[in-house]
């Protein structure tokens, strides 16, 4: 049984992820786009992992045989990439074939659709019944193979839509033995800066690590900044869709890089609604709402955000590392969110650091941390039954105002602060949001939640 996730279907190389299951995916997505269009281009790419460019040309193959023209690049590419190609050849869709952050035993495959984002679950759904059922497309006249040639294309839209201006600053950039490589060197290296760039080579094995720009993959980067003396260091994970952005030695979360963003839109006149999803920082909404804008709260998956965008909000984001912003492609983009954080510090004339203290003397500190707990099957069932009949007026001595179960469930508190528990879709795993004005505060939230939610039961 073929099930896509969150984004997309990802499997272990040669235990799930095979030749053969790929091959059945395909056929599905083919008949799924016969039915839905008959013919048009599509779009293919693959990330660095192992076996990436040969399981893409077997994806190649049944498309062309499907009567599709297919576009394929000659070396492996970021997956915003595939998004903005689709959108600048008006293709029906794109296959990008990766796993993105995920450890390299993994790859996966994930559809874009026309509208160049991730595929929202009425896609997803039609395409597991069309791949589950064995579906089969009809043969054509074979399709054209083309090769896809838009890098220069895809830089200078992300120089014009960042709009920096030329630096003298010096930046490492760390693409994680990624897809990702090149992109952000040729863009700061034309606006003058000094870039200095590491593990930028091809390696599956991700130098026995994973592609993911968190704290511990990040120590490479950390040394080779301090051995610079560099302004900023700037990472992509597997596929480049995910961002890492460091300054000395500190680490900007996903949700701090959303703040200065946000703050950098309002401050240069771009501001408009905020998309984000359910675990995602509320200081975005008192942002918003200081400056006369909605926000607008999603389930967890970038293809919501992605929808959000599409229907006019200025900049999406969730705190697992996804963002993008209005006049770019709806799907999120590792290379323009690092960019971005070079034209913040750009734009407000000081460090990062600074420039997110004005944003809190301003509308309030903020403190998010997520805790992730793992169950049995069987005591994962019996904390969902728990969950659906909680009820909670008070957590942590503070008045709950609000409940949401869009997306597990979620407790907003009178300070402005929250707590969501969701459960993994794929997993015996419980996630744990919660975000407070104090760090004491955060630990007290996330402590009651654990012993009201999982305590008699871990």
């Amino acid at each position: 049984m073929i099930k896509f996730g969150t984004d997309g279907w990802r499997g272990i190389i040669a235990k799930d992820f095979t030749f053969a299951n790929l091959e059945k995916v395909t056929l599905g997505l083919a008949a799924y786009l016969q039915e839905k269009y008959q013919d048009g281009a599509v779009v293919v790419g693959y990330d660095c992992r192992f076996l990436s460019e040969h399981f893409a040309g077997a994806v190649v193959e049944i498309l062309l045989k499907s009567g599709f023209d297919v576009y394929l690049p000659e070396k492996f590419v970021p997956t915003p990439y595939v998004a903005f190609a689709i959108n600048k050849l008006k293709a029906i869709g794109g296959v990008m074939l990766t796993a993105s952050h995920n450890p390299p035993e993994y790859n996966g495959f994930k559809f874009i659709p026309d509208y160049a984002g991730p595929a929202l679950p009425d896609v997803t759904d039609r395409l597991e019944q069309l791949i589950n059922a064995g579906a089969v497309p009809s043969l054509k006249e074979k399709g054209k193979k083309l090769t896809l040639e838009l890098e220069s294309a895809y830089v200078d839209h992300l120089k014009k839509l960042t709009g920096l201006n030329p630096g003298q600053g010096t930046v490492v950039v760390d693409p994680m033995y990624g897809a990702g490589q090149g992109y952000l060197e040729k863009v700061l290296t034309d606006f003058g800066y000094n870039v200095y760039t590491i593990r930028n080579f091809r390696d599956p094995l991700f130098g026995g690590g994973m592609p993911e720009p968190k704290r511990k993959e990040l120590q490479p980067l950390v040394e080779a900044m301090k051995n610079k003396k560099a302004d900023l260091g700037l990472a992509l994970d597997g596929d480049a869709d995910r961002f890492g952005v460091v300054e000395g030695e500190r680490l900007f979360t996903a949700n701090e890089i959303l703040i200065l963003t946000y703050h950098y839109l309002i401050e240069s006149g771009q501001g408009g609604d905020v998309a984000r999803t359910v675990p995602t920082t509320h200081l975005l909404d008192k942002m918003a709402r200081a400056n006369g804008f909605n926000v607008i709260e999603t389930p967890v998956g970038f293809k919501y955000i992605g929808k959000a965008l599409r229907e006019g909000a200025v900049l999406g984001g969730e705190e697992s590392g996804g963002l993008s912003i209005a006049g770019h492609v709806p799907e999120k983009d590792g290379i323009l969110a690092d960019l971005l954080a070079v034209k913040i510090r750009e734009f407000f004339k000081k460090p990062l650091s600074e420039v997110l203290e004005d944003i809190y003397t301003r509308y309030g500190r903020s403190y998010t941390r997520r805790d992730d707990y793992r169950t049995t099957p069987e005591q994962k069932e019996e904390i969902l039954k728990r969950l659906s009949a909680l009820k909670l007026t008070e957590i942590a001595g503070e008045k709950v105002v609000r409940e949401s179960r869009i997306d597990g469930v979620k407790w907003e508190l009178q300070s402005g602060g929250f707590a969501l528990v969701r459960a993994s879709g794929t997993e015996p795993v419980f996630r744990i949001y919660g975000e407070a004005a104090s760090e004491e505060k955060l630990d007290l939230l996330l402590n009651e939640i654990k012993m009201v939610v999982l305590g008699t039961v871990l």
